[in-house]
This record gives C-alpha cells, structure tokens and sequence, in this order.
C-alpha cells in the first residue's frame, strides 16, 4: 500500500540548484533511508515531504486520511509545558479517546454515550496507554514527568520531540538524524524498538549500524540523480561499488573506498552473532584481537607528524565534581604512545567534561594533569567552527596551516586536504556562510587537522557529517599515527577506528576496556547477570556457573536448529554470491532481495534461539 509519493520536485536557492525531477514512493512498512552528501538537499527533501516546504516543481502526494509525524533536526516545543503534559498536549488518537471516556465517567447518567466511549477505549486499546508512554520516556530517561520544557537541555528537548512522535505511533514517521542526542544505550534500544514494530519510516541518518539492522531500502541522492536499492547498508554498498565500476565516471580512489568498507563491513560480526561470540573469558583474548585490527590496516598515508616524546599525558588522582555530580574520583591514568582509546558512558556521566580537563579548559578539584613537552593537541569540539561574514572555505583552513607534512618531504596542501573531504576547487572558493551545517562540520575537521596536531581528541566528530564524508574521515584517522581520544555515540566508527575504552558508569567511576564498543557490548552480555560488578583489572574472569541440562524436546530442537542455521547461511551465501558476479538478472533482482531479506530473518531468529539452549546447556 502506497503511502506517499514525490513526483518530479526541484528545489533552488538562488542560482543553487539543489535536486531536479525527483521522483520516488513509500509504501506502508517500508524503513527508508534517505542518503546523501552534506549540502545535498537532506533536510529540504525532507522538509518538503512534511509539508514544511514547498518545492519549486512537482508535488508530494499523501494517501487520505494517513498520519503523518516529522522529528526535525529543531524541536518546536512549549517551554511552559511540564513534559507529561507535551505528551497529553501532542495529536494522539489515543489522547482524544481518554479524554471522551473520563467525560463520559463524570456524567454516567448518558449510558449510550458511556457505551461508545468504552467501545473505543477497547477499539484503541487506550488502557495501556499509560504504561506505554511512560516505558518510551523512562527509555529516554525521562524520570521526573513534572518537569517543564524550559528546564530542559537541548539534547533533552530533542528526546522529548522523539518520545512524543513515539507514542503517537503515526502511520508515517520521518527522521531527521535520530540518534543525535542519544547515548549508546538509548540508541540500540531505540534500533531494537524499530526493528520489532510495523513502522513505515523515512529517514536521515549517519548511523551505519542502524542502517544495516533497521532500514530494508536506501534511497541515495548523488549528483543530482536518485538510486534505489532494496536492502540494507551492506547491501547499498556492494551495489553502489559497482555502480561506480558500471558508469566508469570516478576516479579508482573513490571506487576503491566503497571496497574497503564494503570490506570490512564483511568481516564485522552481525548484531544476530554478538551474544554467540559473546562468552569471552578474560580481558586477554580481546586485547589480543584489538591489536591484530590494528596491525591489519596498511597504512596510506604516511603522515610527519610532531614525534612524540616517553612522557605525553598523565592524569594522577584527579578530582572533579559539578555541583552534586561527581565526574572524576581520584582518576590515574598514564596515556601511552600511539593510543587510541574511545570515550563511552550515559549523557551527563561527564565525558565532554574529562576532554575539557585533559586540554586544561575546567580546573580540576584534586590532583594533577600533566601533558609532555612534544605534544601538540588537535582539538574538534561541539561547538564548531566561527563564521566569519565574507570569508571562503580555502581562507579559513589557511588561517589554521599551509600544508599536512608526510614523509619522504611530501605534503598535502590546504587545498588537497579539502579535496579529500570532499570541497572541490570550486566549492573551495564559496563563502562559508552558505554552507550547510554538516559541511560547516566538515570544514572544522579539515581545520583542526591541518594544525598536524600528534594528539588528536575529538567530542562527538561523527554528527552530523553525511555517510561518505564520515569514510574519508575513518581512513584519515587509520592512518593517524599520534594518540586518539574520542567520544563518540557511533557504535561503527568506534569499532572500526578504537583499540580500546574508557567507560564512563557514572558517580566517577571509570574503567578502562582493552577492545572496541562490540567487544564491550559482547564482553557485558557474557557476564552472569550477579556478577555484573565494574570491570577493575584486565585479568578479571568470569567464573563459570555449572553445567545445565536440556529436555529431550530441547535437544530434538537443537540439534535441528544447527542444521537449519547451516542451510540457511549457506542459501545467504549462494544468493549474495549471485548478486556480487551480477548473474541476477535485473528484472529479478527485487524478488531475490526480498528471499535474502527473509532468509537472513529466518536466520536472526534461529540463532537467537540457538544461542538460547545453548545458554541453557552451558549454564
């Protein structure tokens, strides 16, 4: 069934030419992606089909009668509103139907009006409305409901606006950037919710892993021309590899960056498999693996950087309260050549805190931070860059560095450094003013990395920057040979790029977790669940619990389940096999995507119960 269509739209600013001849449809339970370059028309493609906008050409047609619900990249929401009631207040057929019931309990002399009113709190199923809300916003970590919009922050607001879309459960539901604001657990709960539910979705997102395990379409904008692929990220890579390869229009460079991470997405373990890989017995084995991703990457470029001298940075009992949050409690930590650790934790658990000590922007309340003479900090903070009126794109990096000195007396100039983050030489010479907010990110990269810092620390760096933009950045950073230290609630860049953790658990606990974010998450999921105490020593075990025992159904089950999970990952193999040599042909194409769609369902859940017995079996 057919939701909404965009039939030929174009969109101009001036003598901008955004997009021409639009044209695609969303059908009911389709999860749609919408991918494109910063600066690309995103939010005004978006905008237009929620009827914010108006395009310069062709309309956007809705089915009668569907709902339509818009979460925006800036919330409009009533500051004198406590936010219970900016849920009651929001359009919510739910809301209307419990509002009629209660009207019709204060006058119970009308039992026909009571009748329907109780009719439609069953049509509605409006008795647990309640519970539902409330479980959405606890999610979100929304436990005082009284307290009014105006006491919220920004990241606050912006999950408020997505817990009211939430609840509304609209027949249509368009995203711009959802899980900006969230953190890691408020993300894969919120991949977790959008898998499981019937939800028709068209988004914008930069989250990789939430491409590959909500959406089953990607529709990329590119040059001003629309492609379709039915699948997910995995899939839009492979076929958008050879696209490329087809039209012969790029350069092998550009080509080959879809390979490699067309590559390394391959050899990433599916969310399916975390819990199966997840019995990890020490911290040895993962500290092992996260040296050998290291080891694997060949590097590219070869950057001069500033060597780094024995001594870089070293934190001794550092202390740091903000009024009743304790941040740091006494924090050591002695930071060695050539690190790359990633900063993980809940919203105001203090990491964007810990980042302002270490570059001595906070004082600290105890101990001391001490930075070695040779290091030279790169530092990408939140707040961006500062626009100056009149002033181009090649002049701001200038202010900041000439050229990136590489070895054997080779350089990248400004210019190139731009070139690589995508600013062509004629983009290089637009105002900075008219960029769009994720190129204006962008070109704060390209001016802390000019610096040719040998200590780079970045908060937040992925936000807002468009798919492609954050691959030139992950291959810029691969090669990087200083010291790392990122927080990020990008679980994909944070594998891809991070050996090891610093978990932030709050009231100043922090551990240090020798492996990346999937490593983490499979190495918490491997606990039993009474001795989930925080991680002190890199040799702590998890002590097995005795052997348990399966029913003979069970065993009939898991022995069948291992046959069944061989055939299907095989069946998975053949067809992606058939679509990688192209001997699909195109008018099946759609109908062996959809098989493979099925099969790898078929196959999460098999694994899932798998996993379950085998559980069973071991504990």
């Amino acid at each position: 069934m057919n939701y909404l269509s965009v039939e030929n739209i174009s969109k101009s600013y001036g003598d901008k030419v955004l997009f021409e001849d639009i044209s695609f449809g969303i059908n009911k339970e389709q999860k749609v992606a919408f991918v494109a370059k910063n600066g690309s028309g995103k939010t005004s493609i978006l905008n237009i089909i929620a009827g914010l906008d108006v395009p310069d050409t062709g309309q956007v047609v809705s089915r009668k009668g569907i709902q339509i619900s818009y979460l925006a990249q800036n919330e409009s929401l009533d500051p004198a509103l406590s936010i219970e009631e900016t849920i009651f207040s929001s359009e919510n057929k739910s809301i209307e139907v419990i509002a009629k019931y209660n009207e019709a309990l204060n006058n119970p002399e009308n039992t026909d009006a009571y009748q329907i009113a109780f009719e439609l709190m069953e049509q509605h199923n409006a008795w647990d409305f309640e519970t539902q809300y409330k479980q959405i916003l606890s999610k979100l970590k929304f436990n005082d409901l009284d307290q009014k919009v105006s006491e919220l922050s920004g990241g606050q607001k912006k999950r408020l606006a997505l817990a009211t879309v939430l609840i509304n459960k609209p027949d249509l539901l368009i995203l711009d950037e959802p899980t900006n604001h969230l953190d890691l657990e408020m993300i894969e709960w919120l991949e977790s919710y959008f898998s499981k539910e019937k939800i028709t979705l068209f988004m914008v997102t930069h989250d990789r892993y939430f491409l590959e395990r909500v959406c089953n379409e990607i529709v990329e904008l590119d040059h001003g021309k629309l492609y379709r692929y039915k699948g997910n990220y995995s899939y839009y890579l492979e076929k958008k590899e050879e696209r490329i390869a087809v039209e012969q229009i790029t350069v092998d460079k550009a080509k080959n960056l879809y390979n490699k991470e067309l590559d390394w997405m391959r050899r990433q373990p599916k969310a399916r498999t975390t819990k199966s890989k997840s019995r990890i017995e020490d911290f040895y084995e993962i500290k092992e693996k996260a040296h050998k991703r290291r080891q694997d990457h060949e590097v590219q470029l070869e950057i001069n950087m500033t060597r780094l001298g024995s001594k870089i940075l070293e934190l001794h009992k550092v202390k740091k309260s903000f009024d009743n949050t304790l941040i740091l409690d006494g924090f050591e930590y002695v930071f060695k050549r050539g690190e790359r650790i990633g900063i993980i934790g809940k919203n105001g658990t203090g990491k964007s805190s810990f980042l302002n000590i270490i570059t001595q922007k906070i004082p600290v309340d105890g101990g001391k931070v001490v930075l070695g003479e040779t290091v030279k900090f790169g530092y990408y903070t939140q707040s961006g860059i500062v626009i100056k009126k009149g002033q181009k794109v090649i002049e701001v990096i200038k202010e900041f560095g000439e050229y990136i000195p590489l070895t054997k007396g080779r350089k990248i100039t400004a210019g190139q450094l731009l070139e690589r983050f995508l600013f062509d030489r004629k983009k290089q010479y637009d105002y900075v003013e008219k960029l769009s907010g994720g190129e204006q990110k962008r070109l704060y990269l390209c001016a802390v990395l000019i610096q040719n810092p040998n200590f780079l620390i970045m908060d937040e760096p992925t936000n807002d920057l468009d798919v492609v933009t954050l691959n030139v950045l992950e291959n810029f950073l691969l090669d990087f040979p200083g010291n790392l230290l990122v927080v990020s609630h990008d679980r994909y860049f944070m594998d891809k790029i991070m050996d090891s953790l610093f978990v932030f658990r709050g009231d100043g606990v922090i551990e240090n977790f020798p492996g990346n974010y999937s490593d983490f998450r499979a190495y918490e999921d491997s606990k039993p669940k009474e001795s989930a105490q925080p991680i002190k020593k890199e040799n702590t075990r998890v002590k097995a619990t005795p052997k348990g025992k399966l029913s003979f159904n069970e065993n009939r089950e898991f022995g069948a389940l291992e046959s069944d999970i061989s055939k299907l990952q095989k069946k998975k193999e053949q067809i992606e096999s058939q679509f990688s040599k192209g001997e699909i042909s195109p008018e099946k194409i759609n109908d062996a995507s959809i098989e493979l769609q099925k099969i790898i369902s078929d196959l999460d859940q098999k694994e899932e119960r798998w996993f379950e017995l085998s559980m069973k079996l071991e504990g």
